[in-house]
């Protein structure tokens, strides 16, 4: 570390948070190119400084679980995300990626995300990485090969297992996705069409090559309600089996009935560690999650996907027997009060953006059931909704949890739009840093930085980004913790956080004292530690 050198920027006085869990100590970081090239008391030349009194410098946040795979095309500024503090983002969660593709039109019409802006022209995860790279990200991407996706592409979207060719086929084409730049993990969704239809033994086999190509294993689980300790020991079963690294998405218990089960959850995933499968969990800070109402309905209504729905509504005999089997769940695992329309495509059911499906049916004069599948009749099986059915207590619980990350769940948008999507897309990282850490402590700083840095990049096996290390990539972040909160509410989601001050990505300024520079430097992530 020479102080003759100049530096392209220094950051100067700060207090550094390594990403570790140390705790923080005065220093300054130096730059070069897209490396960091020092870290120590200085003081460094340098040809730009940037002054981080009574701030903390902290590695540039690792976002675990999002799906901005589907809107970084029309969005590659990425205000939401930059403006939390986070510099990479790892797609295709839920088993929903947008490779590979055989039939481009039904790969687009299969997804939860069908009405975003993609071109659909490639057919791998090469095709995909170049167009993610095209449209300029803000930020760094690594993508996941979803389960979802494969299913399309090799067998359609039936009720149905796969005889040993398709097995093999998706296999292979998982074993393909993992020889292109960028690619990190493999996701299942497991309440998603047509995952939903795979036993157990289709998951080990599939895991098991990824597991093979070093993927990470991500699993949206099949149950978060009832079965929720169920579907976790299910996942721990298949990673064990097939020998992966296993990330539980957004762990939480949906529906007051089930509330505290997370505590069951998180003693299962202690027990698995502690004989050796490495396995981990992510959570987002709210007590709502968000999916698409058509993730509701029985199963064998949806077999076919949403053409198959679409034709079962349509029969009254049919329809009714959805109607009643939805209506069951109510006041066990959904609550119609608190499931509320966040977007939905122009029609009949625009005006009921932000109502809940209790409050459309007292509206049209009939039930919460019949309104929910009157919405998806009307809008071609897609409308997104917000569930608010989780509590607090759980949250923190698994917040406060040393095996689990911080994670969004969210897209990568403008700051302006429509609808009102969930707040967790604008303020995830410093809803954290400002309720968790700050106001209702749950956990030290130094513990709530690790959770977003240093522990989601151990899960997708990356070394040169998470930590503010000598020779590491220069994802830095600034950040005043007395003022950094996020400012999104359901009832008006389009609010940036506020409170980070400026963000490095690959040595390059993309929020310098609180304003966007119009900087794109993101990259696909490699595999690789500091040099």
């Amino acid at each position: 570390m020479n102080h003759d050198i100049t530096y392209d920027i220094v950051i100067t006085g700060g207090r550094v948070i390594d990403g570790t869990g140390r705790p923080a100590e005065r220093a300054d970081v130096a730059v070069t190119g897209d490396t960091i090239a020092a870290i120590g008391p200085g003081p460094y030349a340098a040809t730009t400084r940037i002054d981080a009194t009574d701030r903390v410098v902290v590695p540039g946040f690792i976002d675990l679980h999002s799906h901005a795979d589907f809107t970084v095309a029309g969005h590659p500024a990425a205000e939401t995300a930059i403006a939390q503090g986070v510099t990479t983002l790892v797609t295709g969660n839920c088993g929903q990626s947008p490779f590979p593709v055989r039939d481009p039109e039904e790969a687009r019409l299969s997804t939860a995300f069908r009405d975003f802006p993609l071109s659909w022209d490639w057919t791998d995860a090469a095709g995909f990485g170049a167009a993610v790279m095209a449209a300029g990200p803000a930020v760094n991407v690594g993508l996941q090969v979803g389960h979802n996706a494969l299913r399309v592409a090799v067998m359609g979207q039936q009720d149905r297992a796969p005889d040993a060719a398709e097995l093999r086929e998706m296999c292979s084409l998982i074993e393909e996705s993992a020889q292109h730049p960028g690619v990190v993990g493999f996701s299942t969704g497991l309440i998603y069409i047509p995952g939903l239809f795979a036993d157990s033994e289709e998951l080990i086999t599939l895991v098991s090559a990824a597991a093979s190509c070093d993927l990470l294993y991500s699993t949206h689980m099949r149950s978060e309600t009832s079965e929720l300790v169920e579907a976790v020991r299910e996942a721990i079963d298949t990673a064990e089996r097939a020998g992966a690294r296993l990330e539980i998405s957004h762990l939480k218990a949906m529906g007051p009935e089930n509330w505290g089960t997370v505590d069951g959850a998180l003693e299962l995933i202690d027990a698995a560690r502690a004989r050796g499968v490495d396995v981990t969990a992510d959570v987002y800070p709210y007590t709502a999650s968000s999916t698409d109402l058509f993730s509701r309905v029985p199963k064998w209504a949806v077999d076919g996907g949403r053409p198959g729905l679409l034709a079962r509504l349509a029969d009254p005999v049919q329809r009714a027997r959805i109607a009643e089997e939805l209506r069951s769940r109510f006041g066990r695992d959904i609550d119609p009060d608190g499931v509320v329309i966040a977007d939905l495509a122009p029609g009949e059911f625009d005006r009921y953006v932000g109502w809940s499906i209790a409050q459309i049916g007292r509206d049209r004069g009939v039930d919460a059931a019949e309104a929910a599948l009157d919405a998806l009749a009307a809008h071609g099986g897609s409308v997104t909704i917000i569930n608010h059915a989780m509590s607090e207590d759980d949250v923190r619980a698994v917040l406060a949890h040393p095996w689990v990350s911080v994670a969004s769940d969210g897209w990568m948008l403008a700051p302006v739009g429509p609808g009102k999507p969930h707040p967790r897309s604008f303020g995830t990282f410093p809803r954290v840093l400002g309720r968790y850490v700050r106001d209702q402590p749950a956990m030290p700083l130094e513990e709530a930085i690790r959770k977003m840095t240093t522990l989601p990049a151990s899960r997708i096996g990356i070394t040169d980004r998470g930590s503010l290390t000598f020779g590491a990539a220069a994802d830095i972040v600034v950040l005043d913790p007395d003022s950094v909160t996020d400012t999104s509410t359901y009832d008006d989601p389009w609010q940036l956080a506020r409170g980070v001050c400026t963000v490095l990505v690959n040595g390059t300024p993309a929020l310098l004292d609180g304003e966007f520079t119009k900087n794109h430097a993101g990259r696909l992530l490699e595999k690789r530690g500091p040099e």
